[in-house]
C-alpha cells in the first residue's frame, strides 16, 4: 500500500514522488495514532487542528452511527432537516448575538468563499459597483482555493504559483504587537493609512483574530482586533473573522474574537467544528449583512452539494455538546500553563529564535527552516506526530491530553530542535 501510495497519490503541499514515505495509520484512539508497524504516537497536531477530543469518541461515533441509520445525506435546496436546524440553533447561541444567518458549507476554505461574496454581494446589491476590493494582512492564511488565496499573503505565503491569476487586493502589515504588550497606536497605523486611501473600494477586512495560523503561527494583541473593528465602522466596510482554525477553544476561549470584546460582520468556522470526524464548515452574518446582499431581490449565490449534509451536522452537534458539557476552559488553562513552563526550555538554545504560547497551542520558532526529513522521523522515532513547516515547530493536541502525555510532546520537541542544531553546527 505505501509503494502504491508513493507512486499515485498526491499529498498536501508535497511532490508526485516524495522523498520518504507517508506513515501508514491503521487506527486512532484518545490522542493516538497507530502506525501499521504497531507504533503508537501522540498526535501532537489534532490532524491538523480539528480533533479537539481525541480519536474514536464513543459519543461522536454514537451520533455518527445514529444519523446514518437515518439519512447521510439530502440536497439542502428546498429540503430541510433536523440536524442542520439544531446546529444553527447551538452556534447562533454560542456567538455574539448580533450574527443571525448562517451558511453551511463543506470546507473552511469555502467558508471563507461565502463571506467573499457575502461581502462582494452586500455592496453590489445597493449598487456600490466600486467597493470590489478586500484588505487583508500579510503574514494572512485564509485557505486553498481562489478567492481565500487572494486573501493570503501574496509574497511569503503558499500561493506564488498562482499571483498573476489570483483578484488583487489590498495588503496592510501583519500586527506586530505580542498579546500582552502595551498598546500603541502606531501597531493599527498602516491599517488606517490602507483603509483612508482605498475605502471606496475596499468591501471587507478579513483577519484571523489574535492568531495567524499557517501563515507564521503569530500570537498578537486584542486590541489591534478591537481597533480594526473600530475602523471598519469609521470607513463603512465590513470585517469577516476567520475563525477556521481558531474557533471552539483553541486559543482559551470560545471564539478568538471574545478576547476583543467585539463581533465581526461576518464570521468562519470550520476544523474543530466537528471534532474532526467530518468536514463541515459555516458562515454566519448579521442580520445587516444579508439584507444588504438582499437589497433589490437578489440572493446569496452560492450552493454546495454537501451543504448542511446531515451526518455532518449530527456529529457536529455531538461535538459541540461534548464540548460545552466538558470543563474545556479549565483544560485549555491547563496546557497552556504546562506549554510555557515546558516549552520554555527550548529558549536555552541557539537555534531558537523565540517560543510563544497561548490557549492550547505552542509555537518554537527557529532562526533556520525546518528539515523536514530530518524532524518527522525523528518525532516518530521519540514516539510523536508533530509536523513543522517552515522555521516553526508548533504543537495543538487534543483538549483531553494528560499532563503526562503532554510532557512527552514537549519533552520530544526538545530533543528533536537540540539534535537539529547539534546538526547545523
Amino acid at each position: 500500500m505505501k509503494a502504491f501510495d508513493k507512486e499515485h497519490i498526491l499529498h498536501p503541499y508535497a511532490p508526485s514522488t516524495p522523498l520518504a514515505d507517508m506513515e501508514l495509520v491503521t487506527s486512532a484512539s484518545s490522542v493516538y495514532l497507530e502506525l501499521d508497524n504497531g507504533k503508537k504516537i501522540i498526535d501532537g497536531m489534532s490532524s491538523w487542528w480539528s480533533v479537539i477530543h481525541g480519536y474514536n469518541v464513543p459519543a461522536l461515533n454514537e451520533a455518527a452511527t445514529k444519523q446514518l441509520s437515518k439519512m447521510s445525506h439530502v440536497m439542502f435546496g428546498g429540503l430541510t432537516h433536523e440536524p442542520a436546524i439544531k446546529l444553527a440553533q447551538t452556534l447562533l447561541s454560542i456567538t455574539d448575538e448580533s450574527l443571525e444567518h448562517i451558511f453551511f458549507s463543506d470546507s473552511g476554505s469555502v467558508s471563507v468563499e461565502v463571506a467573499l461574496k457575502m461581502a462582494f454581494q452586500y455592496w453590489t446589491s445597493q449598487g456600490e459597483k466600486k467597493k470590489t476590493k478586500i484588505l487583508s494582512f500579510s503574514k494572512g492564511y485564509h485557505g486553498d482555493t481562489f478567492g481565500a488565496m487572494s486573501v493570503c499573503d501574496p509574497v511569503t505565503g503558499m500561493h506564488s504559483a498562482f499571483e498573476g491569476i489570483l483578484h488583487k487586493n489590498i495588503f496592510a502589515n501583519a500586527p506586530e504587537c505580542s498579546f500582552e504588550q502595551e498598546w500603541d497606536e502606531a501597531y493599527i497605523e498602516d491599517v488606517k493609512s490602507k483603509l483612508k486611501e482605498h475605502y471606496k473600494e475596499v468591501a471587507a477586512v478579513i483577519l484571523e483574530p489574535v492568531v495567524q495560523g499557517a501563515g507564521g503561527m503569530r500570537i498578537y494583541a486584542p486590541t489591534f482586533v478591537k481597533r480594526v473593528k473600530e475602523l471598519c465602522e469609521e470607513f463603512d466596510v465590513l470585517l469577516i473573522l476567520d475563525e477556521v482554525a481558531t474557533g471552539f477553544g483553541r486559543t482559551g476561549r470560545l471564539f478568538a474574537y471574545e478576547h476583543a470584546g467585539i463581533a465581526p460582520d461576518i464570521l468562519c468556522i470550520g476544523k474543530a467544528l466537528t471534532g474532526g470526524y467530518m468536514s463541515l464548515a459555516a458562515t454566519l452574518c448579521s442580520k445587516k449583512v444579508i439584507q444588504g446582499v438582499e437589497t433589490n431581490g437578489n440572493v446569496l449565490m452560492h450552493g454546495p452539494t454537501f451543504m448542511a449534509n446531515p451526518l455532518a451536522c449530527a456529529v457536529a452537534n455531538a461535538s459541540v455538546e461534548l464540548l460545552l458539557a466538558s470543563p474545556w476552559q479549565e483544560r485549555v488553562q491547563n496546557i497552556q500553563e504546562q506549554l510555557q513552563n515546558e516549552l520554555g526550555k527550548c529558549e536555552e538554545l541557539a537555534i531558537v529564535k523565540e517560543v510563544r504560547t497561548l490557549g492550547a497551542i505552542g509555537v518554537v520558532e527557529l532562526h533556520k527552516n525546518v528539515d523536514l526529513a530530518f524532524m518527522t522521523p525523528a518525532f516518530i522515532a521519540e514516539g510523536v506526530w508533530v509536523r513543522p513547516f517552515l522555521n516553526l515547530v508548533y504543537i495543538m493536541p487534543p483538549f483531553v491530553i494528560t499532563q503526562e502525555e503532554l510532557t512527552h510532546l514537549t519533552t520530544a520537541i526538545y530533543k528533536v530542535v537540540k539534535a537539529y542544531e547539534d546538526l547545523m553546527l
